[in-house]
């Protein structure tokens, strides 16, 4: 009896407190998801989003952190203090680096369904075998027009069937002035790295071989880089800087450029900035050895360093497995979704103009270089930069890279998809 009465007497106090709000319920896990700002629009669909995942996990409470200004910096300096976020995006770019430093998470085993994303993208994020993260959306690269200008040139427009000739003649048609005089250029084709890649691809090459060593040596190399730097010095493409603008979209928008290469990041853009705009889309064009375009994607990974990892793999597979990954499709601000059974949904919003886009997921490369290979990147912009001036010659801008891919090859532990 006096252990009956006991208890009694505990639990009658316990629920006198509790009413009288003296015992606190159980505080939900704090989980802190960290990335960069997208515009306005994407930010505030990710919030709707993870408000989703809170409401419907009462036990788990996410915080989105945009990080200011540089946040490769900003994260290299979480790194180094030891303290950094549950769950953060990690660009493709950065991918290798920061899988190879030992600060994410192995997702092997606790990825919801890994064989439903597109094996290229799947392939950007794998490490040592085993795929670290899965990728939150992406875009590829497609060729974007003007119709009005190629309606006034008599030029048809692009189709799948385009050649590089076929580019070339379009572009010189098109390369003009407006009404006041100033240049019109027929493609935009920045001093970039990875905007040259497809048509290196295109080629029949690739960036690296399987050991990571640069092979920027090859016919496909030299190939590519003659075809692209001449469109600029012989007049038919320009640099966006060269037409007034910052970036393909905004020349394409201000009628500047008649063709532009960017990814489906522009077509929100383009319909609120220019919405004014007769505009199409078409896949790239062919190369020797067919088609190839650049898929650029980010991944949400969960920290190496977090003490919440069922909390942390439960979002990110909340955001990313077959449920979120549709909501993508639905939702999403222009993004695609990594999963093919989204793709539907993406397609039915945008409808047939855009496919393009979506149909350059199946011979997409990733944009990401090994482990500690920024300076080819560097390289290659610099030297490409020269050649546009005429400074140097087209295969200078290959020997330059070659060069420091040489440097850097013993090093090399890893290899984008290709």
């Amino acid at each position: 009896m006096r252990k009956f009465s006991f208890l009694a007497v505990a639990l009658a106090l316990f629920a006198m407190l509790a009413v009288s709000g003296l015992v606190a319920a159980q505080s939900p896990v704090e989980l802190n998801l960290s990335g960069w700002s997208s515009s306005d629009q994407e930010n505030k669909d990710l919030q709707a989003h993870i408000d989703d995942f809170n409401a419907a996990n009462p036990d788990i409470h996410v915080t989105f952190n945009i990080v200011p200004g540089d946040y490769g910096t900003a994260m290299q300096t979480a790194f180094a203090s030891g303290t950094y976020p549950d769950v953060f995006y990690v660009d493709a770019g950065k991918f290798y680096d920061w899988a190879k430093a030992g600060v994410l998470a192995n997702g092997k085993d606790m990825i919801e369904d890994p064989s439903g994303i597109y094996p290229a993208l799947a392939a950007g994020f794998t490490y040592n075998g085993d795929l670290y993260c899965p990728p939150k959306d992406f875009s590829t690269l497609a060729l974007e027009y003007n119709k009005d200008m190629f309606d006034k040139a008599g030029v048809a427009y692009p189709t799948a069937d385009w050649t590089w000739d076929d580019l070339k003649n379009a572009a010189q048609k098109l390369t003009t002035t407006d009404a006041d005089g100033n240049p019109v250029t027929g493609l935009i084709l920045p001093a970039d790295f990875n905007r040259w890649l497809p048509f290196l691809y295109q080629a029949g090459g690739a960036p690296f071989d399987a050991s990571g060593a640069g092979t920027f040596n090859t016919d496909a190399a030299k190939q590519a880089i003659e075809y692209y730097n001449g469109l600029v010095t012989d007049g038919y493409a320009s640099t966006p800087d060269k037409v007034d603008s910052g970036w393909g979209g905004e020349a394409l928008g201000k009628n500047r450029a008649a063709m532009v290469m960017e990814g489906n990041w522009v077509i929100e853009f383009l319909k609120s900035t220019y919405p004014d705009l007769k505009w199409g889309v078409s896949e790239l064009p062919k190369g020797s050895a067919g088609q190839a375009t650049m898929a650029y994607t980010v991944c949400y990974a969960v920290g190496a360093a977090t003490k919440n990892a069922d909390a942390a793999w439960k979002l990110v597979n909340f955001l990313t497995g077959k449920d979120g990954e549709q909501w993508v499709g639905e939702k999403g601000f222009g993004v695609m979704p990594t999963r093919g059974d989204a793709a539907a949904a993406w397609s039915t919003r945008y409808g047939d103009a855009m496919q393009a886009f979506v149909k350059g997921a199946a011979y997409s490369h990733v944009w990401q270089l090994p482990a500690g290979y920024g300076p080819v990147n560097d390289a290659f912009n610099g030297a490409l930069q020269q050649a546009f001036a005429g400074q140097i010659l087209a295969d200078d801008v290959l020997t330059q890279t070659q060069d420091v891919a040489d440097q850097l090859s013993g090093g090399a532990t890893a290899t984008p998809s290709s």
